[in-house]
């Protein structure tokens, strides 16, 4: 099959429309009309070693979920890791796309499959709807647990699912929680919204520090981490290609390009 054939179902799933306007998902470098699909390659973020993992493996295509570039470049040099790895995949003819906040606010993306990390039911959208091409999206998303958790075992969970190992509170809850928003990245934006949604607890993946202040015993606050709040995106992509094309080959990178270390 050709690129564009599976970019194509891609953007089928997650319209580039739905995007923020301060995002540059789609297409970042690369030939996608003509060019025959070797294989697959998906990850979070495009670095130079995930480019080498990519010819390793045999694919002339990665999807990621962060763009490469999100700014204009002035120049295609070897000033900095965005030129290089632009560069590397064009010297390699390898083409790169992303699915960002498009794939983050579509139905059965990032938020979704934070969901079902989570074993959520009853999941909806908060915090803004809007449709594209018959494809619902939506800032966050809000479901609830099966059975009741207590704030800590709320926290060991989120631990054990998302590998994360140092997890950023407010003050834990002194009531039952059920009832959960969550949006992906960088998502504290959606705090007031999960609270007026009645929501017990809300996890995302960043916030800043003046953003906890107030809320003790209002709502439990979870934040993760970007990467960890993202890393099954790759999950996502996988799936959508392999409905679709069941003889393409696809990899899941093996490198982990968080950029945090935690001491």
């Amino acid at each position: 099959m050709k690129i564009k054939q599976v970019v194509d179902a891609l953007e089928h799933c997650a319209p580039l429309p739905l995007q923020e306007g301060y995002d540059n998902a789609g297409l970042q470098v690369g030939l996608t009309e003509t060019v025959e699909m070797s294989g697959a390659l998906l990850c979070l973020d495009v670095t130079e070693a995930v480019v080498d993992e990519a010819l390793q493996k045999g694919c002339n295509l990665i999807v990621s979920h962060h763009p490469l570039i999100f700014r204009k470049l002035a120049r295609i040099s070897d000033e900095n890791y965005v030129q290089r790895t632009v560069l590397k995949a064009i010297k390699n003819d390898i083409t790169i796309v992303s699915m960002h906040t498009n794939m983050d606010a579509a139905t059965g993306g990032v938020n979704f499959k934070i969901a079902e990390k989570l074993g959520l039911k009853n999941i909806q959208f908060f915090g803004g709807e809007k449709e594209v091409d018959g494809v619902k999206g939506g800032n966050g998303v809000i479901g609830e647990f099966a059975e009741e958790q207590a704030a800590d075992d709320l926290v060991l969970m989120l631990k054990e699912r998302f590998g994360v190992e140092c997890l950023q509170c407010n003050q834990l809850l002194r009531r039952p929680i059920q009832k959960v928003a969550l949006c992906g990245g960088a998502g504290s934006f959606l705090l007031e919204d999960a609270i007026l949604a009645g929501a017990d607890a809300f996890i995302t993946g960043e916030m800043h520090y003046h953003e906890y202040f107030g809320h003790e015993q209002e709502i439990q606050i979870c934040v993760i981490g970007h990467y960890q709040s993202e890393q099954f995106t790759s999950e996502i992509f996988r799936n959508i290609i392999m409905e679709n094309f069941p003889e393409a080959k696809c990899y899941i990178s093996e490198i982990n390009t968080n950029p945090i270390l935690y001491m």
